[in-house]
C-alpha cells in the first residue's frame, strides 16, 4: 500500500491509550482494549485504533494462517493481523491500512528515503529515524478521533518491540499528561494451592520501568476476578493506585468483556485519568444498544459444519464471529463443528449426516480442495442450507460444472493447471500482467444484484458493497453452460461473477467475496443471517 503523504495536526487524536502486554502473548490484550473503546464510544466519543505488530513482514498477507491465524482485509486492501478485525468489530468502524503499523513498513519507508537522499548524508538511526517515524504513524491514524487506542503486538522484553516502546516513551514526553494513558495487561495466574500469584506482573511492570514506561493502570488476566488483598499487593509492588488495578476474567464469550470492563469501572478510571468526564454523555444517555443485544435470550441451538483445511480456529475467526452475529440478530446459539476437508476427499463417511448447515470458507492452495468439493455436492444434492466463500464459491462452480454439467475433471486452472475444463481462471486481461500482485482484487468493491434473486431478498437492494481477497474468477467460456444448467450468477461486477446460488434449494449461496469482514455484533452480515433463517427454518430452531 503506498505510504501517506498526509500532514498531521498534532491538536488532532487529542487523547492517546497505549496498550502494552506482559508474560505472555495471546492474553486477550487486544479485546480488553477493544471493550474499553466500545464503552468509551457507548459515552460519545469518536474512539479509533492502531495495531502495532513488531514483525519484519510489510503486512501479513503472506503469513500461512495456521501459524498466525486469518489474513484479514480491510476497506482499502490492506492485509492486516486479526486483531484489527477485533477493533472494527467491537468499535463498529472501516480502518484503512494505515491504522496498522509493523516493522516491515516502517524500515521500508526509512530506508528508501535514505536511498532517495532524503536525510542529506546523516547516519540514519533507530533514534530518532525510526521512532519518529513510527509516532508519525500514530499520529496520523489518530487524526480526526477524540481518542485513539494504540495496541502494541507481542510482550514487553521482546527485542522486537524495542523501538516501539522508545516510541511511546518519546510519545508520552511530548505530549500533555492529561492526553497519554499507558495501560499494561498481565497473566495472574493460578498456582497449585489456589492463590493468585502477582510475581508475573511484577516482572513484567518492572521489565516495563526499565524502558522508561510506567503504567497507569494494570489488567490482570485472570480465570476469576482478582481477590481484593490481590489487587493491594499489585499495587503496592507495581506503584499504582489500588483503584488502577483491574479484573479481566474469563467470560463466556468474547462480547461480554465489554460488560465486565464497565462492571470493574474501567471505562470510568480512563475517562477521569483523561480529563473527559464532562465530556461523556451522562451515563442514562449511554448507548446500551451492545449489551441489550449480547444479554438477550436465545430461543434454540444449530450446529454449522464449517469445511476447512486449517485446523485452527483464529485461521477462521472472522466467520466464526459472522455466525455468531447472525445468531444474534435470530436469538439461536450456533456451535460450530470443525470439519477437516481433507478427510472428505473420499466421501464425507456420515460426518455431515447431523449439520444443520455447510459453510465451506476461503483459501489458497489445492490441499482440501477435493474435500470441500464433496461437501458442497453433499450440501446440493440433499438440500443442507450452503454458504460457501471465496473458494468457496469458486469449488462451488467446478462442483457444478463436474456433477451436473458433467465436465469431467473440471477444476480451477489456479489449483489444476491441466484440467481440460478451467471453469475458473484467469480473466484475459489478467494474464498479461507480469507482477502476480497485480492480479490481486483487494478491498472493497462493488457488486450489482439481479431483481427477483435470493441475493437481492437478502441485501434488499441492487447493489452491495463487500470485500474481496483472491485473484482467479469465473471463466466467461463456462458461464452460459452453467446458467443454462440452472446454476444462477445473481450478484456480477462488469465481467465478474460476484454470487451464485440455487432457486429451487432451500439455501445454496456462494460469494466471491468475503462478507464476514463486514460483519459486526450490531450490523449482522446479509449472506450470514440468510444462511440461519433457511437453518432455522429446516431444523426448527433446536437440536
Amino acid at each position: 500500500m503506498p505510504e501517506s503523504e498526509t500532514e498531521y495536526d498534532p491538536t488532532l487524536g487529542r487523547k492517546f491509550i497505549f496498550v502494552t502486554g506482559g508474560v505472555m502473548s495471546g492474553l486477550g490484550k487486544g479485546i480488553t482494549a477493544a471493550s474499553t473503546g466500545r464503552l468509551l464510544a457507548n459515552a460519545g466519543f469518536d474512539v479509533t485504533a492502531v495495531k502495532i505488530d513488531p514483525y519484519l513482514n510489510v503486512d501479513a498477507g503472506t503469513m500461512n494462517p495456521f501459524e498466525h491465524g486469518e489474513v484479514y482485509v480491510l476497506k482499502d486492501g490492506g492485509e492486516v493481523d486479526l486483531d484489527l478485525g477485533n477493533y472494527e468489530r467491537f468499535l463498529d468502524i472501516d480502518m484503512t491500512f494505515d491504522h496498522n503499523v509493523t516493522t516491515g513498513k516502517v524500515y521500508q519507508n526509512i530506508i528508501e528515503k535514505e536511498r532517495a537522499g532524503d536525510y542529506l548524508g546523516k547516519t540514519v538511526q533507530i533514534i530518532p529515524h525510526i521512532t519518529d517515524d513510527i509516532k508519525r504513524r500514530v499520529r496520523e491514524a489518530a487524526a480526526g478521533s477524540d481518542i485513539c487506542i494504540v495496541e502494541v503486538g507481542g510482550t514487553v522484553g521482546d527485542i522486537e518491540g524495542m523501538p516501539y516502546l522508545e516510541a511511546l516513551r518519546q510519545f508520552a514526553h511530548e505530549e500533555d499528561d492529561e492526553d497519554i494513558l499507558f495501560a499494561h495487561v498481565t497473566l495472574v495466574p493460578y498456582s497449585k494451592n489456589g492463590e493468585q500469584k502477582t510475581k508475573p506482573t511484577q516482572h513484567s511492570v518492572k521489565e516495563l520501568r526499565s524502558i522508561g514506561l510506567q503504567p497507569d493502570i494494570l489488567v490482570g488476566r485472570c480465570e476469576d476476578k482478582l481477590h481484593p488483598d490481590v489487587k493491594e499487593k499489585i499495587a503496592l509492588f507495581c506503584d499504582v493506585p489500588t483503584d488502577a488495578v483491574f479484573s479481566n476474567p474469563d467470560v463466556e464469550d468474547i462480547y461480554h468483556v465489554p460488560l465486565m470492563v464497565e462492571d470493574e469501572g474501567l471505562d470510568e478510571y480512563v475517562m477521569e485519568h483523561l480529563e473527559l468526564d464532562d465530556e461523556a454523555l451522562p451515563e442514562e444517555q449511554r448507548d446500551t444498544e451492545w449489551r441489550d443485544l449480547v444479554t438477550r435470550d436465545k430461543e434454540g441451538t444449530v450446529e454449522v459444519a464449517l469445511v476447512g483445511k486449517y485446523g485452527l480456529e483464529d485461521a477462521y475467526i472472522s466467520i466464526h464471529e459472522a455466525l455468531k452475529h447472525a445468531g444474534l440478530e435470530k436469538r439461536v446459539n450456533v456451535e460450530r463443528r470443525w470439519i477437516h476437508s481433507e478427510d472428505l476427499a473420499d466421501g464425507h463417511d456420515g460426518q455431515l449426516d447431523d449439520v444443520d448447515g455447510i459453510v465451506v470458507p476461503g483459501g489458497f492452495g489445492s490441499r482440501g480442495t477435493e474435500g470441500k468439493i464433496e461437501a458442497i455436492r453433499y450440501a446440493r444434492e440433499n438440500n443442507v442450507p450452503f454458504l460457501g466463500l471465496c473458494l468457496g464459491f469458486q469449488m462451488a462452480v467446478v462442483e457444478y460444472a463436474r456433477n451436473v454439467l458433467g465436465l469431467e475433471r473440471a477444476h480451477s486452472a489456479e489449483l489444476a493447471e491441466e484440467t481440460p475444463h478451467p471453469v475458473i481462471d484467469l480473466l484475459p486481461e489478467q494474464k498479461d500482467l507480469d507482477d502476480m500482485g497485480g492480479t490481486m482484487r483487494l478491498g472493497t468493491y462493488d457488486t450489482e444484484i439481479e431483481t427477483e434473486t435470493l441475493a437481492h431478498d437478502l441485501y434488499e437492494a441492487t447493489t452491495c458493497t463487500e470485500r474481496h481477497r483472491h485473484r482467479y474468477e469465473v471463466n466467461p467460456e463456462y458461464i452460459e453452460q452453467l446458467e443454462d444448467a440452472g446454476l444462477v450468477f445473481s450478484g456480477t461486477s462488469g465481467r465478474r461473477m460476484e454470487i451464485l446460488e440455487l432457486p429451487e434449494h432451500p439455501y445454496f449461496l456462494g460469494t466471491q467475496f468475503h462478507p464476514e469482514f463486514r460483519s459486526r455484533p450490531t450490523r449482522a452480515s446479509p449472506p450470514f443471517v440468510g444462511f440461519l433463517d433457511a437453518v432455522c427454518a429446516l431444523d426448527g430452531g433446536e437440536n
